[in-house]
Protein backbone atom coordinates (compact mmCIF):
# COMPACT_ATOMS: atom_id res chain seq x y z
CA UNK A 1 0.00 0.00 0.00
CA UNK A 2 1.34 3.35 -1.09
CA UNK A 3 0.66 6.16 1.88
CA UNK A 4 -0.98 8.92 -0.18
CA UNK A 5 -0.98 12.24 1.41
CA UNK A 6 -4.58 12.50 1.04
CA UNK A 7 -4.63 9.15 3.34
CA UNK A 8 -2.42 10.78 5.74
CA UNK A 9 -4.70 13.77 5.91
CA UNK A 10 -7.64 11.68 6.86
CA UNK A 11 -5.33 10.10 9.85
CA UNK A 12 -4.48 13.58 11.05
CA UNK A 13 -8.54 14.88 10.54
CA UNK A 14 -9.31 11.61 12.90
CA UNK A 15 -6.83 12.68 15.39
CA UNK A 16 -7.51 16.06 16.06
CA UNK A 17 -11.03 15.41 16.25
CA UNK A 18 -10.34 13.31 19.05
CA UNK A 19 -10.61 15.06 22.59
CA UNK A 20 -9.12 11.62 24.27
CA UNK A 21 -6.33 11.10 21.89
CA UNK A 22 -4.94 15.07 22.09
CA UNK A 23 -5.37 14.85 26.28
CA UNK A 24 -2.92 11.91 25.88
CA UNK A 25 -0.81 13.71 23.66
CA UNK A 26 -0.53 16.62 26.05
CA UNK A 27 0.21 14.26 28.92
CA UNK A 28 2.54 12.24 27.32
CA UNK A 29 4.73 15.68 25.38
CA UNK A 30 5.45 16.75 28.94
CA UNK A 31 5.55 13.60 30.67
CA UNK A 32 6.64 11.26 29.06
CA UNK A 33 5.17 7.28 27.82
CA UNK A 34 5.30 5.19 31.10
CA UNK A 35 5.37 8.22 33.29
CA UNK A 36 1.50 9.34 31.92
CA UNK A 37 0.25 5.71 31.74
CA UNK A 38 1.35 4.62 35.53
CA UNK A 39 -0.92 2.29 37.21
CA UNK A 40 -1.71 3.41 40.83
CA UNK A 41 -2.79 -0.14 41.08
CA UNK A 42 0.07 -2.37 40.54
CA UNK A 43 1.43 0.11 43.38
CA UNK A 44 -1.09 -0.68 45.46
CA UNK A 45 -1.19 -4.21 45.50
CA UNK A 46 2.40 -5.50 45.22
CA UNK A 47 3.21 -4.33 48.78
CA UNK A 48 6.40 -5.84 49.93
CA UNK A 49 5.45 -8.17 52.11
CA UNK A 50 6.04 -12.47 51.96
CA UNK A 51 5.24 -15.27 53.56
CA UNK A 52 8.77 -16.63 52.55
CA UNK A 53 11.42 -14.07 52.89
CA UNK A 54 15.22 -14.92 53.08
CA UNK A 55 17.41 -12.51 54.92
CA UNK A 56 20.06 -11.89 52.19
CA UNK A 57 21.73 -8.42 53.07
CA UNK A 58 22.68 -5.46 51.07
CA UNK A 59 21.87 -5.51 47.52
CA UNK A 60 24.96 -5.11 44.96
CA UNK A 61 25.64 -3.18 41.95
CA UNK A 62 26.95 -4.59 38.77
CA UNK A 63 26.98 -0.75 37.50
CA UNK A 64 27.25 0.27 33.64
CA UNK A 65 28.22 -3.11 32.51
CA UNK A 66 26.15 -6.43 31.59
CA UNK A 67 27.38 -8.64 34.18
CA UNK A 68 24.20 -9.88 35.34
CA UNK A 69 24.23 -13.19 35.07
CA UNK A 70 27.35 -13.02 37.69
CA UNK A 71 26.68 -11.01 40.29
CA UNK A 72 23.59 -12.90 40.27
CA UNK A 73 24.85 -16.04 40.97
CA UNK A 74 27.77 -14.36 42.92
CA UNK A 75 24.61 -13.26 44.89
CA UNK A 76 23.60 -16.73 45.65
CA UNK A 77 27.11 -17.95 47.21
CA UNK A 78 27.24 -14.39 49.05
CA UNK A 79 23.63 -15.31 50.97
CA UNK A 80 25.09 -18.67 51.85
CA UNK A 81 28.51 -17.27 53.09
CA UNK A 82 26.93 -14.57 55.12
CA UNK A 83 24.16 -16.88 56.94
CA UNK A 84 27.21 -19.65 57.49
CA UNK A 85 30.01 -17.82 58.62
CA UNK A 86 27.77 -14.97 59.97
CA UNK A 87 29.94 -12.19 58.03
CA UNK A 88 27.61 -8.33 57.12
CA UNK A 89 28.39 -6.52 54.05
CA UNK A 90 30.34 -9.53 52.11
CA UNK A 91 31.06 -9.54 48.63
CA UNK A 92 32.74 -12.19 46.39
CA UNK A 93 35.15 -10.36 43.58
CA UNK A 94 33.15 -9.53 39.94
CA UNK A 95 35.78 -8.77 38.50
CA UNK A 96 37.49 -11.75 38.73
CA UNK A 97 35.05 -13.81 37.48
CA UNK A 98 34.47 -11.38 34.88
CA UNK A 99 38.64 -11.50 33.82
CA UNK A 100 38.10 -15.11 33.29
CA UNK A 101 35.03 -15.47 31.20
CA UNK A 102 36.14 -12.85 29.03
CA UNK A 103 39.25 -14.56 28.23
CA UNK A 104 37.73 -18.41 28.13
CA UNK A 105 34.65 -16.45 25.43
CA UNK A 106 38.16 -15.46 23.31
CA UNK A 107 39.37 -19.03 22.93
CA UNK A 108 35.36 -20.11 22.71
CA UNK A 109 35.14 -17.94 20.03
CA UNK A 110 38.68 -19.15 18.01
CA UNK A 111 37.47 -22.48 18.44
CA UNK A 112 33.98 -21.55 16.50
CA UNK A 113 36.10 -19.61 13.89
CA UNK A 114 37.54 -22.84 12.90
CA UNK A 115 34.76 -24.59 12.96
CA UNK A 116 32.85 -22.47 10.39
CA UNK A 117 36.24 -21.66 8.84
CA UNK A 118 35.19 -23.27 5.25
CA UNK A 119 31.72 -21.45 5.03
CA UNK A 120 31.22 -17.98 3.17
CA UNK A 121 31.10 -14.76 5.45
CA UNK A 122 27.76 -14.36 4.83
CA UNK A 123 26.48 -17.67 5.95
CA UNK A 124 24.17 -17.45 8.65
CA UNK A 125 26.57 -18.96 11.33
CA UNK A 126 29.64 -17.26 10.43
CA UNK A 127 27.22 -14.05 10.17
CA UNK A 128 26.22 -14.32 13.56
CA UNK A 129 29.64 -14.84 15.12
CA UNK A 130 31.25 -11.94 13.76
CA UNK A 131 28.13 -9.78 15.00
CA UNK A 132 29.33 -9.88 18.55
CA UNK A 133 32.17 -11.96 19.30
CA UNK A 134 31.88 -11.38 22.69
CA UNK A 135 29.50 -9.28 25.37
CA UNK A 136 29.47 -9.30 29.43
CA UNK A 137 26.25 -11.54 29.31
CA UNK A 138 26.27 -15.32 29.77
CA UNK A 139 23.97 -18.18 31.36
CA UNK A 140 24.26 -19.80 34.35
CA UNK A 141 26.30 -23.26 32.89
CA UNK A 142 28.63 -20.78 31.61
CA UNK A 143 29.20 -19.27 35.25
CA UNK A 144 29.52 -22.78 36.34
CA UNK A 145 32.53 -23.35 34.24
CA UNK A 146 34.16 -20.83 35.43
CA UNK A 147 33.53 -21.86 38.94
CA UNK A 148 34.45 -25.18 38.31
CA UNK A 149 37.86 -24.01 36.68
CA UNK A 150 39.11 -20.51 38.26
CA UNK A 151 37.25 -20.60 41.56
CA UNK A 152 36.18 -17.57 43.36
CA UNK A 153 37.63 -14.88 45.57
CA UNK A 154 36.22 -12.25 47.63
CA UNK A 155 36.12 -8.59 46.53
CA UNK A 156 38.79 -6.83 48.43
CA UNK A 157 41.58 -9.68 46.73
CA UNK A 158 40.62 -8.33 43.15
CA UNK A 159 38.37 -5.17 43.41
CA UNK A 160 36.29 -3.34 41.09
CA UNK A 161 37.98 -0.99 38.47
CA UNK A 162 36.99 1.38 35.70
CA UNK A 163 36.76 -1.10 32.84
CA UNK A 164 34.67 -3.68 34.71
CA UNK A 165 32.71 -0.90 36.49
CA UNK A 166 31.83 0.28 32.35
CA UNK A 167 32.49 -2.14 29.76
CA UNK A 168 31.89 -0.51 27.03
CA UNK A 169 35.31 0.48 26.06
CA UNK A 170 36.45 -3.61 26.99
CA UNK A 171 33.82 -4.69 24.50
CA UNK A 172 34.64 -1.97 21.64
CA UNK A 173 37.98 -2.85 21.61
CA UNK A 174 38.06 -6.95 22.69
CA UNK A 175 35.54 -7.41 20.15
CA UNK A 176 37.94 -5.00 17.70
CA UNK A 177 40.54 -7.40 18.64
CA UNK A 178 38.49 -10.72 17.52
CA UNK A 179 37.14 -9.81 14.14
CA UNK A 180 40.61 -9.31 13.63
CA UNK A 181 41.65 -12.78 14.82
CA UNK A 182 39.08 -14.17 12.81
CA UNK A 183 40.36 -13.13 9.84
CA UNK A 184 43.67 -14.43 10.69
CA UNK A 185 42.40 -17.52 11.54
CA UNK A 186 39.97 -18.31 8.35
CA UNK A 187 42.76 -16.83 6.24
CA UNK A 188 45.01 -19.47 7.52
CA UNK A 189 42.42 -22.62 6.94
CA UNK A 190 41.94 -21.16 3.83
CA UNK A 191 45.85 -21.58 2.71
CA UNK A 192 46.08 -25.05 4.05
CA UNK A 193 47.78 -24.70 6.93
CA UNK A 194 48.80 -27.39 9.41
CA UNK A 195 47.23 -27.83 13.13
CA UNK A 196 50.33 -27.08 14.57
CA UNK A 197 50.70 -23.50 12.60
CA UNK A 198 47.13 -22.74 14.17
CA UNK A 199 47.82 -23.86 17.59
CA UNK A 200 51.13 -21.72 17.59
CA UNK A 201 49.03 -18.70 16.35
CA UNK A 202 46.07 -19.01 18.39
CA UNK A 203 48.83 -19.28 21.05
CA UNK A 204 50.02 -15.84 19.89
CA UNK A 205 46.55 -14.67 19.45
CA UNK A 206 45.37 -15.81 23.05
CA UNK A 207 48.67 -14.33 24.17
CA UNK A 208 46.99 -10.74 23.22
CA UNK A 209 44.01 -11.13 24.49
CA UNK A 210 45.52 -11.98 28.59
CA UNK A 211 47.35 -8.69 27.97
CA UNK A 212 44.44 -7.01 26.77
CA UNK A 213 42.70 -7.89 29.91
CA UNK A 214 45.42 -7.26 32.31
CA UNK A 215 45.62 -4.15 31.38
CA UNK A 216 41.87 -3.07 31.29
CA UNK A 217 41.01 -5.36 34.72
CA UNK A 218 44.51 -6.04 36.57
CA UNK A 219 46.52 -9.22 36.83
CA UNK A 220 43.93 -12.10 38.42
CA UNK A 221 45.07 -13.02 41.74
CA UNK A 222 46.43 -16.30 42.89
CA UNK A 223 46.81 -15.83 46.38
CA UNK A 224 45.47 -13.91 49.24
CA UNK A 225 44.62 -13.99 52.32
CA UNK A 226 40.70 -13.57 54.12
CA UNK A 227 40.06 -12.21 56.95
CA UNK A 228 37.36 -11.07 58.63
CA UNK A 229 35.17 -10.12 62.05
CA UNK A 230 32.19 -12.34 62.51
CA UNK A 231 28.51 -10.51 63.81
CA UNK A 232 30.14 -12.00 67.27
CA UNK A 233 33.50 -9.62 67.11
CA UNK A 234 35.33 -12.74 66.29
CA UNK A 235 38.34 -12.59 64.06
CA UNK A 236 39.05 -14.95 61.86
CA UNK A 237 42.05 -14.98 59.08
CA UNK A 238 42.69 -17.84 56.56
CA UNK A 239 46.36 -17.18 54.77
CA UNK A 240 47.54 -17.88 51.37
CA UNK A 241 44.15 -19.04 49.81
CA UNK A 242 43.92 -20.16 46.52
CA UNK A 243 40.25 -19.24 44.43
CA UNK A 244 39.50 -23.05 44.13
CA UNK A 245 40.46 -23.62 48.03
CA UNK A 246 38.00 -20.43 49.08
CA UNK A 247 35.22 -22.01 47.14
CA UNK A 248 35.55 -24.91 48.64
CA UNK A 249 35.72 -23.92 51.67
CA UNK A 250 33.40 -20.29 51.88
CA UNK A 251 31.01 -21.79 49.49
CA UNK A 252 31.03 -25.20 49.22
CA UNK A 253 28.35 -26.46 46.63
CA UNK A 254 28.38 -29.08 44.05
CA UNK A 255 27.38 -27.60 41.45
CA UNK A 256 27.10 -30.23 39.29
CA UNK A 257 23.81 -30.71 41.31
CA UNK A 258 22.27 -27.46 40.03
CA UNK A 259 20.40 -27.75 36.72
CA UNK A 260 18.72 -25.07 34.48
CA UNK A 261 15.16 -24.97 34.17
CA UNK A 262 13.24 -22.96 31.13
CA UNK A 263 9.77 -22.19 30.18
CA UNK A 264 9.57 -22.30 26.71
CA UNK A 265 5.89 -22.92 25.33
CA UNK A 266 6.64 -22.76 21.62
CA UNK A 267 5.22 -25.45 19.40
CA UNK A 268 9.26 -26.16 18.47
CA UNK A 269 10.06 -27.52 22.23
CA UNK A 270 7.60 -29.42 23.62
CA UNK A 271 7.21 -29.55 27.32
CA UNK A 272 9.32 -32.64 29.19
CA UNK A 273 12.23 -32.57 27.04
CA UNK A 274 16.11 -31.69 27.32
CA UNK A 275 18.09 -28.76 25.10
CA UNK A 276 20.68 -27.43 24.66
CA UNK A 277 21.92 -24.65 22.38
CA UNK A 278 24.88 -24.68 19.44
CA UNK A 279 27.77 -22.59 19.52
CA UNK A 280 26.72 -21.43 23.15
CA UNK A 281 29.07 -21.47 25.68
CA UNK A 282 32.40 -20.05 27.26
CA UNK A 283 34.72 -22.62 28.29
CA UNK A 284 36.02 -25.17 25.24
CA UNK A 285 35.63 -28.02 27.38
CA UNK A 286 33.57 -26.68 30.48
CA UNK A 287 29.90 -27.65 31.05
CA UNK A 288 27.33 -28.04 28.60
CA UNK A 289 24.53 -25.58 28.77
CA UNK A 290 21.72 -27.40 29.10
CA UNK A 291 17.92 -27.39 30.31
CA UNK A 292 14.72 -28.96 30.41
CA UNK A 293 11.55 -27.33 29.58
CA UNK A 294 8.81 -27.02 31.97
CA UNK A 295 5.14 -25.83 32.42
CA UNK A 296 4.71 -22.85 34.27
CA UNK A 297 3.01 -24.71 36.98
CA UNK A 298 6.01 -27.67 37.60
CA UNK A 299 8.45 -24.43 37.08
CA UNK A 300 7.27 -22.35 40.01
CA UNK A 301 6.73 -24.94 42.04
CA UNK A 302 10.48 -25.77 41.57
CA UNK A 303 11.18 -21.89 42.54
CA UNK A 304 8.82 -22.81 45.46
CA UNK A 305 10.26 -25.59 46.74
CA UNK A 306 13.97 -24.07 46.93
CA UNK A 307 12.76 -20.87 48.80
CA UNK A 308 10.92 -22.94 51.31
CA UNK A 309 14.26 -24.98 51.84
CA UNK A 310 16.10 -21.71 52.95
CA UNK A 311 17.41 -21.47 49.70
CA UNK A 312 17.62 -18.50 46.81
CA UNK A 313 17.00 -19.22 43.75
CA UNK A 314 18.86 -17.31 40.44
CA UNK A 315 16.71 -16.64 37.59
CA UNK A 316 16.51 -15.05 34.13
CA UNK A 317 14.00 -12.46 32.64
CA UNK A 318 12.74 -9.49 30.13
CA UNK A 319 13.45 -7.16 32.93
CA UNK A 320 12.50 -4.26 30.52
CA UNK A 321 9.18 -5.28 30.40
CA UNK A 322 6.26 -3.86 32.43
CA UNK A 323 8.56 -3.19 35.28
CA UNK A 324 9.08 0.26 37.39
CA UNK A 325 12.74 0.59 38.31
CA UNK A 326 11.83 3.80 41.05
CA UNK A 327 9.13 1.96 43.00
CA UNK A 328 10.40 -1.82 41.99
CA UNK A 329 7.21 -3.12 40.33
CA UNK A 330 7.31 -5.73 37.98
CA UNK A 331 3.48 -6.32 36.76
CA UNK A 332 1.49 -6.20 33.65
CA UNK A 333 -0.50 -3.81 34.63
CA UNK A 334 2.63 -1.58 35.59
CA UNK A 335 1.85 0.50 32.38
CA UNK A 336 -1.49 0.90 31.27
CA UNK A 337 -0.32 1.63 27.91
CA UNK A 338 -3.45 0.10 25.60
CA UNK A 339 -5.44 2.84 27.31
CA UNK A 340 -3.21 5.52 26.58
CA UNK A 341 -2.72 4.46 23.05
CA UNK A 342 -6.33 2.62 22.09
CA UNK A 343 -3.98 0.11 20.88
CA UNK A 344 -4.23 -3.45 20.91
CA UNK A 345 -0.80 -4.76 22.44
CA UNK A 346 -1.31 -8.28 23.58
CA UNK A 347 0.53 -11.32 22.21
CA UNK A 348 1.11 -14.54 24.00
CA UNK A 349 4.55 -15.45 25.71
CA UNK A 350 4.92 -18.16 22.77
CA UNK A 351 4.30 -15.13 20.05
CA UNK A 352 6.55 -13.13 21.75
CA UNK A 353 9.45 -15.72 21.58
CA UNK A 354 8.64 -16.53 18.22
CA UNK A 355 8.79 -13.21 16.53
CA UNK A 356 11.69 -11.39 19.09
CA UNK A 357 9.36 -8.97 21.11
CA UNK A 358 10.98 -10.70 24.54
CA UNK A 359 13.40 -12.93 25.46
CA UNK A 360 15.51 -13.21 28.46
CA UNK A 361 17.72 -9.99 28.95
CA UNK A 362 18.05 -9.75 32.68
CA UNK A 363 19.68 -12.41 35.09
CA UNK A 364 18.55 -11.69 39.15
CA UNK A 365 17.90 -13.87 42.50
CA UNK A 366 14.25 -14.62 44.18
CA UNK A 367 14.67 -14.25 47.39
CA UNK A 368 11.04 -14.70 49.11
CA UNK A 369 7.57 -15.45 47.56
CA UNK A 370 3.67 -14.75 49.30
CA UNK A 371 2.17 -17.77 49.43
CA UNK A 372 -1.79 -17.81 49.59
CA UNK A 373 -4.22 -20.55 49.08
CA UNK A 374 -1.86 -22.36 48.35
CA UNK A 375 -0.54 -20.84 45.23
CA UNK A 376 1.82 -17.43 44.91
CA UNK A 377 0.54 -14.41 44.44
CA UNK A 378 3.66 -12.13 44.44
CA UNK A 379 7.66 -12.75 44.34
CA UNK A 380 10.60 -10.95 45.95
CA UNK A 381 13.73 -10.21 43.55
CA UNK A 382 17.35 -9.34 44.88
CA UNK A 383 18.12 -6.99 41.71
CA UNK A 384 22.03 -6.12 41.25
CA UNK A 385 21.34 -2.24 40.55
CA UNK A 386 22.28 -0.93 43.49
CA UNK A 387 20.13 0.21 46.30
CA UNK A 388 18.78 3.73 45.05
CA UNK A 389 16.19 1.61 42.56
CA UNK A 390 13.42 -0.47 44.27
CA UNK A 391 12.80 -0.46 47.59
CA UNK A 392 16.41 -0.79 48.55
CA UNK A 393 17.85 -2.77 45.23
CA UNK A 394 14.99 -5.14 45.88
CA UNK A 395 11.67 -5.93 43.89
CA UNK A 396 8.05 -7.10 43.87
CA UNK A 397 7.61 -9.21 40.70
CA UNK A 398 3.35 -10.40 40.80
CA UNK A 399 2.78 -14.07 40.05
CA UNK A 400 1.27 -13.02 36.61
CA UNK A 401 4.41 -11.67 35.16
CA UNK A 402 6.40 -13.86 36.10
CA UNK A 403 4.22 -16.44 34.11
CA UNK A 404 4.42 -14.02 30.86
CA UNK A 405 8.24 -12.56 31.11
CA UNK A 406 10.37 -15.28 33.05
CA UNK A 407 12.09 -17.99 31.11
CA UNK A 408 14.84 -19.53 33.42
CA UNK A 409 15.57 -20.51 37.02
CA UNK A 410 18.01 -22.68 38.14
CA UNK A 411 17.07 -25.02 41.27
CA UNK A 412 18.95 -28.25 42.80
CA UNK A 413 18.92 -31.74 41.01
CA UNK A 414 16.87 -33.27 44.07
CA UNK A 415 13.92 -30.64 43.91
CA UNK A 416 12.91 -32.73 40.68
CA UNK A 417 10.73 -35.72 40.21
CA UNK A 418 12.27 -38.89 39.33
CA UNK A 419 10.73 -38.53 35.66
CA UNK A 420 11.86 -34.93 35.32
CA UNK A 421 15.84 -35.88 36.60
CA UNK A 422 15.43 -38.63 33.63
CA UNK A 423 13.98 -36.00 30.90
CA UNK A 424 16.73 -33.57 32.16
CA UNK A 425 19.80 -36.59 31.67
CA UNK A 426 18.24 -37.78 28.51
CA UNK A 427 20.11 -36.36 25.22
CA UNK A 428 19.26 -32.98 24.30
CA UNK A 429 17.70 -31.87 21.35
CA UNK A 430 20.23 -29.39 19.65
CA UNK A 431 18.85 -25.53 19.37
CA UNK A 432 19.93 -22.73 16.41
CA UNK A 433 22.64 -20.93 17.87
CA UNK A 434 19.70 -17.58 17.05
CA UNK A 435 16.92 -19.47 19.06
CA UNK A 436 15.99 -17.17 21.48
CA UNK A 437 16.97 -19.79 24.36
CA UNK A 438 20.72 -18.89 23.60
CA UNK A 439 20.32 -15.45 24.73
CA UNK A 440 22.69 -13.51 27.06
CA UNK A 441 21.36 -12.56 30.17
Amino acid sequence: MELSRNLTDVFEDGFVKDKKKLMAQRAVLKNGIQTSCESIEAKQTLRPVFSIDLETGKVTDQKRSGRCWMFAALNTFRHRIIEKFKIDDFELSQNYVFFWDKYEKANFFHENILATADRPLDDRKVAFLLQVPQQDGGQWDMIVSIFQKYGVVPKEAMPEVQASSNSTELNKYLNKKLRKDAMILRDLVAKGAGDQEILETRRTLMKEVYDILSIALGSPVKKFDFKYRDREKEYHVDRDMTPQAFYDKYVGLDLNQYISVINAPTEDKPYMRSYTVEMLGNVVGGKEVKYINLDMEDFKKLAIDQLESGESVWFGCDVGQFSNNISGIMALNTYELEDLFDVDFSTSKADRLMYGESLMTHAMVLTGVDIVDGKPTRWKVENSWGDKVGHKGYYVMADDWMDQYTYQIVVRRDLLTDQQRQVFDSQPILLAPWDPMGSLA
